[in-house]
């Protein structure tokens, strides 16, 4: 076994996870010596072994950050969980013996870590965000080498590498459709706040043929707004306006968009500034350490993307922005140029460096 990968939860952590396993694959290591352990609750269940990587799902849950009595219940219910977890990782560990274990934060992440370093197995540890996880500060705090996305990100002897994407994403080459195709999506959860802004747009915008939309609502979402869409739809409009629940194929959407409305977790952010994709980006409010928002500032600083608050955002605000945006083309190209500036499209490779350097190094 040469690395357990762990970590996981949502689209932020499992997908620079598996673009630096693809990476180490390239270079020659065997796809059975790279072992993923995730969360049973976490889209690594089913994206790893989409992928062709072996995962072992650990049970339990992450914390809920709220005082409520169903949230301190349903901690007390973690803790059990995280208890159980760990012993599992600890076996784990000590029946692979794996010469390093990568960690990408989430909560299958930190039990592994913690692990390796009881059994003194090296640990990398990649932040994506500008504001570090709880599992990633543990992990530093107890020496695993740490890479970050982002400059000024808070750990101890980082290693600045930018967010590992998946090569798909790298390779494409924006030809933006006519009319301006505006690409909307959530993250892998979706975002109800966005949802509701475009739904209420493309009724304002009924009588309009020279822009498109596509919504990407996330699976929880999509019948709600499908059936807000269907209610509110009229003979003669003219908006060409797509609702879907899940998008299959990314690259397709980032090359033919002219402009993407997006929260601003750390792969969207990524993979907008490879793809020079110019963004309107609302933060997910309440986000641990208003995570969202640096993100949001590491585009918006360098004039790559636009900002919005998401307490300010409704179909109003949304329309002038984007009304804003698509009326200069000369603004839009400058924000693709900025964008691409930032990008780190080697970050795969950068994140595998590390991952090998402290491997033969132990």
């Amino acid at each position: 076994m040469f690395a357990l990968v762990t970590g996981g939860g949502t689209g932020g952590h499992v997908y620079p996870a598996l673009a630096v396993a693809q990476e180490l694959v390239r270079r020659g290591y065997d796809r059975a010596g790279l072992k993923f352990v995730g969360a049973q609750r976490g889209l690594e269940a089913t994206a790893v072994p989409a992928a062709g990587f072996d995962i072992e799902l650990l049970p339990g849950r992450g914390i809920r950050r709220s005082l409520r009595p169903s949230a301190l219940w349903a901690n007390l219910g973690a803790l059990v969980g995280a208890g159980r977890a760990f012993v599992r990782a600890f076996r784990l560990v000590g029946r692979t013996r794996p010469r390093v274990v990568f960690g990408v934060g989430g909560f299958a992440s930190l039990p592994c870590v913690v692990a390796a370093r009881l059994r003194r197995v090296p640990a990398v540890v990649h932040e994506q965000n500008a504001a570090p996880g709880m599992a990633n500060r543990i992990g530093v705090r107890l020496g695993a080498r740490p890479a970050v996305s982002l400059p000024g990100t808070p750990l101890r002897g980082a290693v600045l590498t930018g967010n590992p994407i998946r090569p798909e994403i790298a390779a494409v080459r924006r030809v933006p459709s006519q009319p301006p195709l505006i690409a909307v999506f959530g993250g892998s959860l979706g975002a109800r706040r966005i949802n509701d802004a475009v739904v209420a747009l493309a009724a304002a915008w009924r009588g309009r043929d020279d822009v498109a939309l596509k919504l990407v609502t996330g699976p929880r979402d999509y019948d709600r707004c499908a059936d807000l869409v269907a209610q509110q739809r009229e003979a003669g409009d003219r908006l060409s306006f797509e609702v879907v629940a899940y998008e299959q194929d990314m690259p397709a959407l980032y090359e033919h968009a002219s402009v993407a409305v997006c929260r601003s977790g750390a792969v969207s952010v990524a993979e907008l500034a490879v793809v020079g994709l110019p963004a309107v980006l609302v933060p997910l409010p309440g986000a641990p350490g208003d995570h969202q928002t640096h993100n949001a500032l590491a585009l918006s600083e360098v004039h790559a993307a636009v900002l919005v608050p998401d307490a300010e955002l409704d179909a109003d605000r949304l329309g002038a922005v984007l009304d804003g945006l698509l009326g200069d083309r000369v603004r839009l190209e400058a924000m693709s140029d900025a964008a691409r500036r930032v990008a780190r499209p080697d970050a795969a490779s950068a994140v595998a460096d590390l991952v090998e350097e402290v491997a033969h190094a132990a």
